[in-house]
């Protein structure tokens, strides 16, 4: 089948699958307990199910969809997550499977993970000290907890890549630990700049701390870094290579936006497609899927969302600054 592509020529190839929106952290930049102490979650019967999520995966995957992760919320928190990974997997067209994850419950899951055909894991971790890393995830979780999945997942043969977010006065002076910590177990770390995804975050461009000037503090550290070619379209990460091979990554959506090829459509877990991680507000799929609405007529109404696509909200930020924008919150998407 012809891939589907929007008004900017940006193909469908990659999708995010909200699975659950709660989430046993409470991050600052993302879920800050006062915003969300009072918040209704959605109840068991507004998630999507697994046979409705598999559906949905086999409709839109001939339609040029490569790749496949998973998000929450906590993904982990969601009961059974094997079982899905197990039938998507099935889907012959889909090429890779991957999950975001905080990590807490990655210790005791990797293994039934791969089993399942899990192939990548990115888990946040925003710093290796207790005292920070406690203040961002809001929880005062240790990131030894975090690191012992990581370990684990490595050890079942998954791959491994650690997302550090990092806001200016929170975790800046943990760039270069972080850095020098994941360089000595060649697992790439990716630096992402602190976005302004929902509302509830409180952010301002003064809190962001550029890609530029945390590859300024790894040259410091480290020397010359070699920067990487991208592998695909949509590679969303600038990457860099240290000299022992170890490679490192930038994820820059307020200082370098790269909206003109992003190839992601995103599904929430109450079944709503999005087609930008900034967006307002998305088309229902579930009230499709429990209708009795044939496969020809949602892969219709997908294309026809997907075909009309114009987001560009990263880009216009950095025209215009700070827009006001009532936006969906990152722990109902999905990052």
């Amino acid at each position: 089948m012809t891939p589907w592509t929007d008004r900017r020529r940006r193909p469908l190839e990659d999708l995010r699958i909200s699975v659950i929106d709660k989430c046993n952290f409470r991050c600052r930049y993302c879920m800050p307990e006062e915003a969300f102490r009072h918040h209704q979650f959605l109840k068991r019967d507004e998630l999507l199910s697994f046979d409705e999520i598999e559906r949905f995966v086999r409709i839109i995957a001939p339609h040029g969809v490569k790749k496949v992760r998973l998000t929450g919320g906590e993904p982990l928190l969601r009961a059974n997550l094997d079982e899905l990974i197990r039938r998507l997997r099935a889907v012959t067209t889909i090429e890779t499977i991957g999950l975001t994850t905080n990590g807490v419950y990655l210790e005791r899951m990797a293994k039934a993970l791969k089993q399942a055909g899990l192939d990548r894991v990115n888990v946040s971790l925003d710093a290796l000290s207790a005292e920070t890393f406690g203040m961002m995830n809001g929880r005062g979780t240790s990131p030894e907890t975090v690191l012992r999945g990581i370990d684990e997942a490595k050890r079942q043969g998954l791959e491994v890549k650690v997302n550090m977010v990092v806001r200016k006065g929170w975790n800046d002076h943990e760039v270069a630990p972080m850095a020098a910590y994941f360089k000595e177990r060649n697992i790439t770390l990716r630096y992402i700049e602190f976005m302004d995804v929902g509302t509830a975050n409180e952010w301002n461009v003064e809190h962001v701390v550029s890609s530029e000037s945390i590859l300024g503090v790894l040259r410091q550290q480290n020397g010359l870094l070699e920067p990487l070619a991208p592998e695909a379209l949509g590679e969303v990460a600038k990457r860099y290579r240290y000299d022992d091979g170890a490679e490192v990554g930038f994820i820059s959506s307020v200082s370098q936006p790269f909206c003109g090829t992003c190839t992601r459509g995103r599904l929430s877990s109450d079944g709503k497609w999005y087609t930008c991680l900034f967006a307002e507000e998305g088309t229902d799929i579930r009230e499709l899927l429990r209708s009795g609405a044939s496969d020809d007529l949602i892969a219709m109404t997908l294309k026809m969302v997907w075909e009309v696509r114009d987001d560009r909200y990263s880009e216009e930020r950095s025209r215009n600054g700070n827009r006001t924008r009532n936006r969906i919150e990152m722990s109902y998407i999905g990052g």
